[in-house]
């Protein structure tokens, strides 16, 4: 091979790279020394003997030309990563790089708000969902059948005409009631024809209360300030097996309806004075049937004159 006249440069050893590495690394560190030395003109000697001294404090021995190289290394920003600009393939790098840090925290954030959806699901729209389809039923299944069916069983017991007339008329409402789907209304007609079939098929004898210690009957003077006298036997509803029964009874003293075991049907005074003279005979009221209901009737048969109000407390 002939001779050009120029010598081939030598390849740098990796130790003098890693020096000239660490020497910026130092320079880097030093950054009032670099500030200070650099920025003036003839200062590259005085910086490169401090360099020396450094590593020599060190016990290392740094070539002056590895510890120039390092300075030139600096100045040309050698050794110094710049990051790329902004991108979408930058930021899907940085994903990826990071993806385990970022897997879990995923994970943790879909894991609550899995648990947010799931606790809402079984707390909040389940049960209105079970609501609904509850409601939906009973509008179009359950109150339809009961109000059909109780205005059956009327009819099967009705012995009279006034029965079966109010069971007709529950039962128009009912239906119109079903067609609109009115729910209240449904409700509201169910449990007047549930009313209406209990107190047809009930059966009891009113009798007249003659024990000891109780009132068989009393006298009152109505509200307002009357003088009048109003006069009332007290009676006991009693089934055929002879059990009490608890009727729903309105008080015409004061309007409201109370379901009680005893109550005070008015009478006239001749009536009342009477059963007071029966009681007194000896004890015991003999004739103490006020009045009788049979099933398959809405009235009851009063044996009794009667004047049509009640008292529930006297």
């Amino acid at each position: 091979m002939p001779d050009t006249g120029i010598a081939p440069s030598q390849p740098q050893k990796l130790d003098d790279v890693m020096i000239a590495m660490d020497v910026v690394d130092t320079l880097r560190h030093r950054e009032d020394l670099v500030a200070r030395e650099l920025n003036e003109e003839g200062r590259e000697g005085e910086l490169l003997a401090r360099l020396r001294q450094i590593y020599h404090d060190q016990g290392i021995d740094v070539p002056d030309r590895v510890l120039a190289e390092g300075v030139k290394a600096l100045k040309d920003s050698r050794f110094v990563y710049t990051p790329p600009p902004p991108s979408w393939k930058r930021t899907w790098l940085i994903w990826w790089v990071r993806r385990e840090s970022y897997g879990k925290r995923v994970a943790i954030v879909a894991g609550a708000i899995a648990v947010l959806l799931i606790g809402y699901h079984l707390l909040v729209t389940r049960p209105a969902q079970l609501a609904a389809e509850r409601e939906r039923v009973e509008v179009t299944e359950t109150l339809p059948k009961q109000i059909r069916q109780a205005h059956a069983d009327v009819l099967a017991v009705a012995a009279d005409e006034p029965g079966k007339e109010q069971a007709a008329a529950l039962l128009t409402d009912g239906e119109r009631a079903i067609r609109s789907g009115d729910r209240a209304a449904m409700t509201k007609v169910a449990a007047e024809l549930a009313a209406l079939r209990n107190e047809i098929t009930r059966e009891y004898t009113l009798t007249i209360v003659s024990r000891r210690g109780e009132s068989t009957g009393v006298w009152r003077r109505p509200p307002h300030g009357s003088q009048a006298r109003n006069y009332y036997l007290i009676v006991e509803p009693v089934a055929p097996d002879g059990s009490k029964l608890s009727l729903p009874i309105r008080n015409e003293e004061t309007g409201a309806t109370e379901v009680v075991s005893k109550f005070g049907v008015r009478v006239p005074e001749a009536t009342f004075e009477a059963v007071a003279q029966d009681k007194r005979d000896d004890g015991i009221v003999q004739n103490n049937r006020f009045g009788l209901k049979r099933r398959g009737h809405l009235a009851v048969d009063y044996q009794m004159p009667f004047e049509g109000g009640f008292i529930t407390k006297w």
